[in-house]
């Protein structure tokens, strides 16, 4: 009997828990390596804990997947996607001995998203991003570069482009990260740290009660907001606005707008303005047989009428759930909906704290010290599989729930 594959394309926190769950729900089912295997296909060796990129220390941000998925009997192949081919059930690979196509009986799209860099002039040669854990690693380098500089306007001055999540979170840690590689540079000067983004509002997806909050956390940092503005261009010398202002910065971070990985245009299936494809209540593709999604690239209706948002507090129920339905469906037995029925969003402000919100519109409970708690204990421990290397360990945390959040004190 030919054994039956299962590919979950991604490493990332929708990927690393479809595969698990799959492997899970194998076990539950009594079926062994013979009969189904999971393969996991990323393209490098490691689950990136991309949330914490915009942190000052990067040292932990990484797990190598082997010592999770080994224990537990799912096969790591190191690769780049290239394409899929739902039609002939196969996916198209690129490895370090050349090119190849990996055949699959169900598939987990699981290929998460991507800042969107517009073709903007000089933000490829000249902007940073902490988009991935390669970019978060240039933009230290280049950040413990500067005190060795010759001294030039801006030296010390970092633009953020985009006041979403990702963007404030970012300029909240630059004034603390600044001020300590100035000490006892000798190019020091001001520290100066600008906020920028075309949209009026700051933080525009938090919601009424929380950006009256965030504003005062940033201008205690002395984070200036310039909002309502464009970026024309960048150069080595800092950002053009369209007005024709220039802004002298030695730094550019670029955090505007996410965009599912573009080889969702390999299935035919709609998708929506920021490219995810849409799932039914079990993360399968809708309108393509075999292919299940989850994650930033999924657009599922975790809270009717809300859909998932992209971040790993969906990403990894969805992943939980995708590979134990991928397996039921896979083997004839019933699937599990997926429902999520809460909604918080922890925001970090760096030595400011953090801010806890909860329900869709984002109704503040918790702030300052109290909320970074929180937000530590998420970032740090619970988006983390275990690492204890045990397989029961492993796997009696794919279990497909969904994990309530924190309580606040």
């Amino acid at each position: 009997m030919l054994i039956q594959r299962i590919l979950v394309l991604g490493g990332g926190f929708a990927g690393l828990w479809s595969a698990l769950g799959a492997a899970r729900q194998l076990r539950e089912l009594g079926i062994g390596p013979e009969t189904a295997r999971v393969s996991l296909v990323n393209r490098d060796a490691f689950h990136a804990i991309r949330v914490r990129n915009y942190e000052p220390d990067l040292h932990d941000l990484r797990l190598p997947l082997d010592e999770v998925l080994q224990p537990v009997g799912v096969e790591r192949i190191e690769a780049d996607v290239v394409g899929i081919d739902p039609a002939a059930h196969t996916v198209a690979v690129t490895t370090a001995t050349g090119p190849a196509l990996l055949p699959y009986d169900r598939l987990v799209f699981a290929l998460g998203s991507e800042v969107v860099k517009p073709p903007l002039n000089g933000l490829a040669e000249h902007g940073f991003d902490v988009d991935t854990y390669g970019g978060a690693v240039r933009l230290d380098r280049h950040l413990h570069a500067l005190p060795q500089r010759p001294a030039t306007d801006g030296l010390f001055t970092v633009v953020v482009v985009g006041a979403g999540l990702t963007g404030i979170e970012v300029a909240a840690e630059m004034p603390d990260r600044l001020r300590a590689l100035t000490q006892g540079s000798p190019a020091a000067q001001p520290v100066r740290v600008l906020l920028l983004d075309h949209s009026p509002l700051l933080g525009s997806d938090m919601g009424e009660s929380a950006r009256p909050l965030i504003a005062a956390a940033l201008a205690e940092l002395g984070v200036e907001t310039r909002l309502g503005v464009e970026v024309a261009a960048i150069d080595p010398a800092g950002v053009i606005l369209a007005s024709g202002e220039r802004i002298a910065a030695a730094t550019v971070v670029w955090c505007a707008g996410m965009r599912a990985n573009p080889l969702t245009a390999c299935l035919p299936v709609s998708r929506d303005s920021f490219g995810r494809m849409p799932v039914d209540d079990f993360l399968r593709l809708e309108g393509v047989e075999h292919v299940f999604a989850a994650g930033d690239a999924a657009r599922a209706l975790v809270d009717p009428p809300h859909a998932s948002v992209p971040s790993c507090q969906h990403a990894r129920p969805m992943g939980r759930f995708a590979g134990y339905n991928v397996v039921c469906d896979l083997f004839g037995q019933p699937m599990l909906p997926l429902r999520i029925p809460w909604y918080v969003t922890v925001l970090d402000l760096g030595s400011q704290g953090a801010l806890y919100t909860e329900g869709w519109d984002r109704h503040v409970v918790a702030s300052g010290m109290e909320a970074k708690r929180t937000k530590m204990l998420i970032n740090r421990q619970r988006i983390y599989p275990p690492r204890t290397g045990l397989p029961d360990d492993i796997l009696a945390a794919a279990a497909p729930e969904v994990q309530q959040p924190p309580p606040q004190r």
